[in-house]
């Protein structure tokens, strides 16, 4: 895979290079895919703020797809994803709990787990995607990718927040 970043052989920790730019394909499936699974587990969530968590991280994950254009323009290259199996494994597992739990309170609580291991994987992602870019000096692309991985560490949070208020509860 020859991917010609700037200054290539120039930059420290050149040797990143390619690994950086296919984890970048990755996410960049991995969130078009999270698109269509935030859809589908809003129209089936019951609690209104577990609905609206998933509304306000659709319209995010939208701005993190953007964001990782801006990224890739960053090194020199256009935006090209490569299909994300993880994401699409983990996105499946939603679609068969959805399949599998019909009581509202059980449902939203599974909801909520499948959306925080899809929000784990992403946070996991961008995490070594920062490393990497602060390893060869690419700043802006650095920026950038954490910039969405507080993103993604906030979601996290909001969701184990509805969890606890309303999914996690005794009745």
């Amino acid at each position: 895979m020859a991917n010609k970043a700037k200054n290539n052989s120039n930059m420290p920790n050149a040797h990143l290079h390619e690994l950086f730019v296919d984890e970048l394909r990755d996410v960049l499936s991995a969130e078009k895919l999270l698109l269509k699974g935030l859809k589908t587990m809003s129209g089936k969530a019951n609690s209104e703020g577990l609905k609206t968590a998933f509304e306000e991280h659709y319209a995010q994950t939208e701005q993190h797809i953007e964001r990782l254009k801006k990224v890739f323009a960053s090194i020199n290259l256009s935006p090209r994803a490569k299909k994300c199996k993880a994401m699409e494994s983990l996105l499946e597992e939603a679609e068969e709990i959805i399949e599998n739990f019909e009581d509202a309170q059980v449902l939203d609580a599974a909801l909520i787990a499948a959306a925080q291991k899809a929000e784990h994987y992403e946070i996991a992602s961008y995490g070594c995607l920062v490393t990497y870019a602060n390893l060869m000096d690419h700043q802006e692309a650095a920026d950038l990718l954490n910039q969405t991985l507080e993103e993604e560490k906030d979601t996290d949070a909001k969701l184990t927040e509805i969890a606890m208020e309303e999914a996690n509860v005794t009745q």
